[in-house]
């Protein structure tokens, strides 16, 4: 499920001087060398440890599932 969503490869100067030297996440660097996942869905850089996260919460259209809180009708 994890390669139809995410696009992993390793950071790069190039990538981290063009686009991002930070998670589109939580924020923390990211140096060159790292493992780094690109979110498909949402068109930004994870490292490894929130593409993890991210991943438990995805189903197989790497659409975002888990117990919904609140609603209209509640």
């Amino acid at each position: 499920m994890s390669n139809a969503c995410f696009l992993t490869q390793v950071a790069t100067e190039e990538i981290l001087l063009r686009v991002t030297n930070v998670c589109g996440e939580c924020y923390d660097d990211i140096a060159e060398g790292d493992i780094i996942h690109y979110d498909m869905q949402n068109y930004r850089y994870l490292c490894q440890s929130c593409q993890e996260k991210l991943c438990e919460q995805m189903n197989e259209n790497c659409e975002i599932v888990g117990e919904e809180e609140g609603g209209l009708f509640c």
